[in-house]
């Protein structure tokens, strides 16, 4: 057995996407932050379980040659970044590695693995960031929870993010101290202001700015809508939303406008899109229009098919099909999300998309009994994946192909491996790095029913 704070040396052999490298010592496996496939180190170990073990490097002794140095100072309080220390070509081969490991790990199957498209821009590509704030040394200040826990790591100019973002949340935490607004407390629930959140039309560059507060403070935000909008004419939008709860979930039910309009646009696919501080709406603009072109290329839809879109969010996927196809049937649980997808339709002169606001199960489930049956569906859904309901109801659809968009490929095999026991053979699956240097990664599965379950 491995013993606590001993040394061992290993190499680490391959990397999670927790970002943790694995070595194997004794048969063990060993898991070990901020390190490289190929390095060799003496390990010390800090924590052994019954079937495996953490260390920490107490020594690198020959360096992998996938790293390289990285360019945040907060990289190693952080936690958002977890590859910033190897190249992108290595980042890039992981994460390829973690999609195929679940299908075939989790899955048991064994669809085509197409190439990895890795992104053109691997900073300053998210077009969304929320930033928590707290007080610290009688200061409101904005950043990120170190990893596991609630301690802010502050913080203005992350390299993911746009570079006007740094500059917007200087001047509202600015004029936050200058006023003596308070920054909110988890503690005891006490204090004004939660979170700073900005969002970008890539392609418009429209900005919306967006304070999570406690309660309603329009009031004291009233001369920063005049003076941020002067010193940024990119934003068109302000909101006030109010979350009086004490809770982690960062966006309360209700919003309200201090300027501009209560959206954004942007363009997606061609279509233009509104966004509103409560839609889904994927965070890298132009990794994104590949990965819906590939779930098109999947979907190969003809003039005469349905195609239900499943956690439909502001209608994206569907509506970049819907030139293509007969009919779309988008459904989401998120009511502002629904009227986006509505006005996103009409303002795209789009007529034959129809939007249910609901839980996708239960909606697709009603729709299924009032005679839905569509051709195709795509499904794009949370992290957990979908509920054994949700994937009971499309098998039973019986539909001629599913695309599933996931942002988990662990949940997206587990669903895969149902479907394939519910009629439906795993074709294809490509990866897709939308949040580079980070340790998500998504993927786009082309299912298909197997002829011998044809109805």
């Amino acid at each position: 057995m491995l013993k606590k704070n001993e040394v061992y040396r290993s190499e680490i052999t391959d990397l999670t996407s927790e970002g943790s490298g694995v070595c194997h010592i004794d048969e063990i496996a060993v898991f070990v932050p901020n390190t490289a496939i190929g390095d060799v180190l003496d390990v010390k170990i800090v924590k052994v379980l019954k079937n495996y073990a953490f260390g920490i490097i107490d020594k690198n002794i020959t360096p992998s040659p996938d790293r390289i140095c990285d360019n945040c100072g907060v990289y190693s309080k952080c936690g958002g970044c977890l590859f910033r220390h190897i190249s992108y070509e290595a980042e890039c081969r992981t994460k390829q590695s973690i999609v195929e490991n679940a299908f075939r790990r989790i899955g048991g199957l064994e669809p085509v693995f197409e190439d990895f498209c890795s992104s053109e821009n691997i900073s300053h590509y998210r077009n969304k960031a929320q930033y928590p704030l707290a007080n610290i040394n009688g200061k409101a200040v904005c950043g990120f929870f170190a990893p596991r826990s609630h301690r802010l790591i502050p913080v203005t100019n992350c390299n993911l993010q746009p570079e006007i973002f740094t500059d917007i949340l200087e001047f509202v935490l600015n004029y936050i101290n200058e006023k003596k607004i308070s920054a909110y407390s988890e503690n005891d629930n006490t204090g004004l202001v939660r979170h700073i959140y900005l969002r970008q039309g890539a392609h418009s560059g429209e900005i919306m700015l967006c304070i999570v507060a406690r309660k309603d403070i329009s009031r004291q935000l009233s001369a920063l809508c005049s003076q941020i909008v002067s010193k940024f004419p990119k934003i068109k939008s302000i909101i006030l939303n109010i979350n009086p709860d004490k809770t982690n979930v960062i966006l309360g039910n209700k919003c309200i406008t201090l300027f501009g309009s209560d959206t954004i646009s942007d363009t997606m696919c061609g279509n233009m899109i509104e966004i509103s501080p409560l839609s889904f709406y994927q965070i890298n603009t132009f990794q994104a229009e590949k990965l819906y072109a590939k779930a098109l290329e999947y979907a190969e839809p003809s003039q005469n098919d349905v195609i239900a879109d499943l956690y439909c969010g502001a209608g994206t996927i569907g509506l970049s099909m819907a030139h293509m196809t007969k009919k779309i049937i988008g459904i989401e649980i998120i009511p502002e999300a629904i009227e986006n997808a509505k006005s996103n339709a009409l303002h795209n002169n789009i007529s034959n998309a129809e939007f249910y606001c609901g839980d996708a199960g239960k909606i697709f489930g009603m729709l299924r009994s009032k005679g839905c049956s569509p051709d195709i569906i795509v499904v794009d859904p949370p992290r957990k994946g979908c509920s054994q309901e949700t994937l009971d109801l499309i098998a039973d659809a019986a539909p001629r192909k599913i695309i599933m968009i996931s942002c988990n490929p662990a949940t997206a095999a587990r669903d895969a491996k149902i479907l394939s026991s519910l009629g439906y053979s795993t074709d294809k699956v490509s990866g897709f790095d939308l949040f580079p240097r980070t340790g998500h990664v998504e993927c786009v599965v082309l299912m298909s029913r197997k002829q011998n379950d044809v109805i």
